[in-house]
């Protein structure tokens, strides 16, 4: 039986299409990461970069934190700081969703919002002026190891359990790349011909959560080496996707989760037989006050 909020993070449910896919010699999967419990696949993460970093000594309770976030890593970091009793300043654009926004300072958390016009590389160039001048200490999940170690330690084994070995493809989002840096070293650890398939916007697309990086914002933790195949998607085909898996499959999810969709249905329409797994990191209602769902 759990005792604490943190262990139910993880574990969380395989369903299998049932309408999407149109190739029957494929089985694909989603794996609904908005059933943690704050709701996306960022609470793995900010979990073990924060219950890392307090083990280390990197910081404490009278620590001042603080992260740039496009949303989903600052309401898991949110959610856990409080837990842990720690001060974090989240900082993030000004066109960010307001629930988003609310959930954070739900959580006892600090918002900052920076200029839409810069983007998630302006909120990561303020809360790195922070760092520098006011004494903050940042998560980094950009560069912190522990983002991507979370999934070697769940995502991963948890695919490779769930699919009973049989996964032969791992569709993911990149964004931090946290998810698929951990995924991919685990899986290919038990089989190296498992395909790691990662999903970037096309040139022009803005699509939340996925991101194509300019080389100087490139995270540190990135490793192409452990990337088979990048698939684009563009911004219509994340929303228009998003859609069909809320009304075709029941499955209610953000623009980056149908980016993911897109690229595994575009996947399995491509192999004669394979099993294809795909992360839906989060859940619906985080973007009930866009456009998305209308």
């Amino acid at each position: 039986m759990p005792h604490s909020l943190l262990d139910l993070i993880g574990n969380t449910p395989l369903v299998e299409a049932r309408v999407v896919n149109p190739n029957k010699s494929v089985r694909l999967f989603f794996k609904l990461e908005g059933h943690n419990p704050g709701g996306s696949v960022k609470d793995r993460a900010a979990n073990n970069m924060i219950k890392s970093g307090l083990e280390r000594g990197d910081f404490d309770t009278g620590s001042k934190l603080i992260e740039a976030t496009s949303g989903n890593t600052g309401i898991a970091l949110a959610m856990i700081a409080c837990i842990y009793g720690l001060d974090i300043e989240l900082v993030m654009p000004e066109n960010s969703t307001k629930e988003r926004v609310q959930t954070m300072k739900a959580y006892g958390a600090k918002v900052t919002l920076t200029s839409a016009d810069i983007g998630i590389e302006g909120a990561r160039d303020y809360a790195e002026s922070k760092v520098k001048n006011e004494g903050f200490i940042m998560i980094n999940q950009f560069a912190n190891d522990d983002n991507w170690k979370a999934h070697y330690k769940s995502t991963g084994p948890e695919i490779w359990r769930d699919t009973e070995e049989k996964i032969t493809h791992f569709v993911s989002a990149m964004g931090t790349t946290g998810t698929i840096m951990g995924t991919s070293t685990f899986l290919k650890e038990k089989n190296n011909d498992i395909q790691i398939v990662g999903v970037q916007p096309t040139d022009e697309s803005k699509i939340p959560g996925i991101r194509k990086w300019p080389v100087e914002y490139l995270p540190k933790i990135f490793d192409a080496k452990k990337v088979d195949q990048v698939i684009e998607v563009s911004e219509h085909e994340a929303i228009h996707m998003a859609q069909r898996l809320a009304k075709e499959e029941g499955i209610f999810s953000g623009m980056s989760s149908g980016g993911a969709a897109t690229a595994a249905l575009k996947l399995a329409a491509s192999l004669e037989s394979g099993v294809i797994v795909s992360i839906v990191c989060d859940r619906g209602d985080r973007y009930l006050s866009s456009d998305l769902f209308e």
